[in-house]
């Protein structure tokens, strides 16, 4: 999961992060039993997280591993390179993803997931710390989830903004021959004084397909985050709109 690039000026902040439910098929009778822990590796042309570059549009490395326990319980960790702690004037040059859940069912079709994330930033250096503690929730309805995520520190080293909000909204549709599109839309609320500037919007349109485990991507992206809210050391806006190709390998 990811953060969002402060400016210069304050010098503090695709694929989208979550645990991801094991899936497998509608078993026949001699169908092996999917295994409850899942591996994934893959390469981004830049990464994105709620809509802002976090590699100054240069491409990033990621990988993680999940557990799914037979009660519903999940615990998992990612991890990507990136840029924007360097930027900022700190030293981390990856960030690490801790979290753990529970996803239920209310009735057929419609399903829940609550949990906690960590957003670690090795030796970061910032202050506030880019570290970062937020709770979740979502829904899932048919193709459809709404989800929330509150933050109970900091938000990616923005001060006084314990209390900021993501609240998104995500379709996923199979369109036949193994193909998935994946519209979403996110708002991005970052709590504190001064700190108004840097709420915004993002929104961006996913097509991929699976080929047994291989999943290449491509995503339209892009925010209304206010120009000079949150730029690279070169000037370029990190919230513009653009195009990320990516390759994952789901094992």
């Amino acid at each position: 999961m990811k953060k969002t690039i402060l400016s210069t000026a304050l010098s503090a902040a695709v694929w989208t992060l979550g645990a991801a439910a094991p899936g497998w098929a509608q078993a026949q009778t001699a169908a092996p039993e999917a295994s409850p822990l899942t591996f994934n590796a893959g390469v981004v042309s830049e990464y994105r997280y709620r809509g802002i570059s976090q590699t100054r549009f240069q491409p990033a490395v990621q990988g993680g591993a999940d557990y799914a326990f037979s009660n519903g319980f999940y615990l998992g960790a990612w991890a990507s390179t990136i840029k924007w702690i360097k930027d900022s004037k700190g030293g981390a040059d990856v960030e690490i993803d801790l979290y753990g859940g529970y996803k239920g069912t209310i009735t057929e079709g419609v399903t829940y997931d609550v949990g906690a994330l960590r957003y670690v930033y090795p030796s970061n250096g910032l202050k506030p710390s880019a570290d970062t503690q937020e709770i979740y929730g979502a829904f899932t309805a048919g193709a459809f989830t709404v989800k929330y995520s509150h933050a109970t520190s900091n938000l990616f080293g923005f001060a006084n903004s314990a209390g900021s909000g993501y609240l998104d909204v995500t379709a996923s549709f199979d369109i036949g021959a193994g193909y998935t599109l994946a519209p979403h839309v996110g708002h991005q609320r970052v709590d504190g004084k001064g700190n108004g500037i840097y709420s915004y919007t993002d929104y961006s349109l996913t097509l991929s397909k699976d080929f047994s485990g291989v999943v290449p991507s491509i995503t339209l992206i892009g925010t209304d985050a206010q120009k000079g809210s949150y730029v690279a050391p070169n000037g370029k806006q990190l919230g513009r709109s653009g195009v990320v190709v990516g390759l994952k390998y789901n094992f």
